[in-house]
């Protein structure tokens, strides 16, 4: 790919403004030497203003999504773009969250801009437990867990009953659950088929990758070593 273009899909700008950059000499290698558009150079030799570039196609990052924020490029509110470097909206392609959470569920979400990877954690044949904090509205009565696990639960206006799904009573009004699908709204509904309201949700793990205690708002890149552990329990 010639250079001028993968600067400019990494949102740097548009192939006229990154021609632009070469010809000011924004452009140089690692040893400061000016590029031209028409050079041979690997990615990680290059510098843009003297800074290295951002992480190349096939970009793989977990964020702890904030309550208030939206999965999506356009909404009124704030979106999950708000939290990342403001070239990573503008990737071709794009950075796109690996399946959603909604605006006022926190947690992990992950993202990527390839788009191979994405259906390969998102596809049922993956099997990656998700895995969810429940805080609820009133106490659990006790029979949940049998009949989360049981395999015929059904959702208000689905066809199809539920996969099983694991419970874990924390305490009375609090519930960790293990899903191996992803139904819109899926655990909400789930405690409001049991006559409960779910008043905070949380996803703390994907597969054998954890959250852990990257703060709220933040995000960190993915390496080889995260991708083996997310699939080590898929």
């Amino acid at each position: 790919m010639k250079i001028v273009k993968h600067i400019a899909n990494l949102g740097y700008g548009s192939r006229k403004q990154v021609a632009s950059m070469f010809r000011e000499g924004r452009v140089t290698d690692a040893q400061g030497e000016v590029l031209y558009a028409d050079d041979p150079v690997d990615h990680d030799n290059i510098r843009v203003d003297g800074e290295p570039l951002d992480p190349p196609p096939g970009l793989l990052i977990l964020l702890h999504k904030p309550v208030g924020y939206t999965c999506s490029t356009k909404d009124p509110g704030r979106i999950i773009y708000d939290l990342l470097p403001p070239r990573f909206r503008l990737r071709s392609p794009l950075l796109s969250p690996v399946g959603r959470l909604d605006r006022n569920t926190s947690g992990m979400l992950l993202m990527t801009d390839d788009g191979a990877l994405l259906h390969r954690i998102v596809s049922p044949k993956s099997k990656l437990a998700k895995v969810y904090e429940a805080t609820l509205a009133q106490d659990l009565r006790g029979d949940e867990a049998a009949l989360f696990a049981s395999g015929t639960l059904m959702l208000e206006s689905e066809q199809t009953p539920l996969a099983p799904a694991g419970l874990e009573a924390i305490d009375a009004r609090h519930a960790r659950l293990t899903l191996t699908e992803g139904r819109y709204h899926q655990v909400r509904r789930m405690f409001a088929a049991v006559g409960n309201h779910v008043e905070a949700l949380h996803r703390s793990r994907i597969g054998g990758l954890e959250l852990g205690d990257l703060p709220a708002g933040r995000w960190r890149e993915l390496d080889e070593a995260d991708l083996r552990n997310l699939f080590a329990a898929g």
